[in-house]
């Protein structure tokens, strides 16, 4: 075969990859849209009736019984959660449609109660465990089955928190901080797009926020750097203080009584905060952000619910309670450093992302989709600033860091090793 020959038959195999996963993506997007379009109104209605009925708080301990029983009866008693998701593309770990029907159910249950999480992390898990049966399902070999993976984790956070761009990318650099699976952006950039679109078809809105920006000078990026680091500090100690809850109530051994415990201290904390703002998303609070300086602990106190209501066996996602910390933080901060709330509250909100989830380019385009582009400059200040100041820790024990932040080494060190 000649020179020509094969860069014709290279040329071919590009091509069809290109059309075949351009079809799957694109596929992935509508069904994991759909999906996600369905996990979003079950969970939007669970948060707005609990908000009606706050009598459902007192429900709490006996829905992490639930919880905990329904995944016994599940047979999914040793859930890894999202680290599940980071193992299911780097080492093809196997997830299927009884880890979705879990996470699904008791993200429902838990926002319905009033315990404090997110939708988004449970998104991931459970876009990650259909695309992982799917992969199976079609027989598609390993690498392929990684790449579906990475697609319906795209479509399933596009999907229910509307921000495609991200989703596309997250997906591919939280696995192993340092590379990004680049053989998957046409899947998930196309399934991403797709679910988006899906979800927007059935009126689904998400975060709108606007940012006054001032005129941009020296001085107002000495401010975002300080801020950055503050929130550098700041993801050191939110990702110590899960790693704490989740240790101190595993000395509980029995995981229903665990569950019922954490929901019974939660209860406790919104009778003596006398106010439903900081259970579930807390998404009404991360909008106020940017409008008004809130309570000055109100971080400190979402942090708190945060981790009893995760360490304890509740479920859901870290990420919504990440953006409702960064957001208040940086809100309170801005006004004492002379800037508008607004701006504290989108550098906190990105730059405490960035810290938790050793994502800097995921979390600069979170801010653009979120925001819009003219203050990059500020997110990227501050995401930088947060990312190498956050040191190795992060949410998901998982997740590997394969080069140094402060060298150009490779160094190949997993998360869970700091804990």
């Amino acid at each position: 075969m000649n020179i020509k020959d094969i860069r014709e038959n290279e040329l071919t195999k590009e091509l069809t990859s290109f059309i075949k996963w351009l079809i799957i993506g694109s596929v992935s997007g509508i069904v994991i849209g759909l999906v996600g379009t369905l996990f979003h109104f079950c969970s939007g209605f669970a948060e707005n009736f609990r908000s009606e009925n706050s009598w459902t708080i007192f429900l709490l301990p006996l829905a992490g019984v639930f919880i905990a029983y329904f995944y016994d009866i599940m047979h999914y008693s040793h859930d890894k959660g999202t680290n599940l998701v980071l193992l299911a593309v780097r080492d093809n770990k196997i997830m299927g449609i009884r880890h979705a029907v879990c996470i699904f159910v008791a993200t429902v249950i838990t926002h319905l109660c009033g315990g404090s999480s997110g939708r988004e992390g449970a998104s991931l898990q459970i876009g990650a465990a259909l695309g992982s049966f799917s992969g199976r399902k079609l027989k598609f070999d390993e690498d392929d089955k990684r790449m579906l993976t990475m697609c319906s984790m795209s479509a399933m956070f596009a999907a229910v928190f509307g921000t495609p761009v991200t989703a596309a990318i997250f997906s591919m650099e939280v696995i192993s901080v340092g590379i990004f699976y680049y053989s998957a952006i046409v899947p998930c950039v196309a399934s991403a797009l797709t679910a988006s679109y899906v979800s927007s078809l059935f009126g689904i809105s998400h975060i709108d926020v606007s940012v006054n920006l001032p005129e941009i000078n020296p001085m107002i990026y000495l401010k975002t750097a300080f801020i950055g680091i503050l929130c550098a500090l700041l993801s050191i100690i939110f990702c110590i203080a899960m790693g704490f809850a989740g240790k101190l109530f595993k000395k509980i051994k029995n995981h229903a009584i665990r569950a019922a415990v954490g929901g019974a201290v939660i209860v406790i904390l919104t009778l003596i905060v006398q106010n439903r703002d900081y259970n579930g998303t807390g998404g009404t609070m991360i909008t106020a952000a940017f409008s008004e300086k809130p309570f000055v602990f109100a971080f400190a106190v979402k942090i708190i619910f945060t981790v009893i209501t995760l360490g304890s066996g509740f479920k859901g996602g870290e990420i919504f309670p990440v953006f409702f910390i960064g957001s208040s933080f940086g809100s309170v901060f801005a006004s004492l450093l002379g800037l508008d709330c607004s701006v504290g509250a989108a550098i906190g909100m990105v730059s405490l992302f960035c810290g938790v989830t050793n994502c800097p380019v995921a979390s600069v385009l979170l801010s653009i989709e979120l925001f819009g582009g003219e203050g990059i400059g500020i997110y990227i200040l501050a995401c930088a600033v947060s990312y190498m100041l956050s040191g190795y820790r992060g949410l998901y024990s998982e997740q590997k860091i394969l080069y140094s932040k402060i060298k150009t080494r490779y160094i190949n060190k997993r998360i869970g090793d700091n804990k």
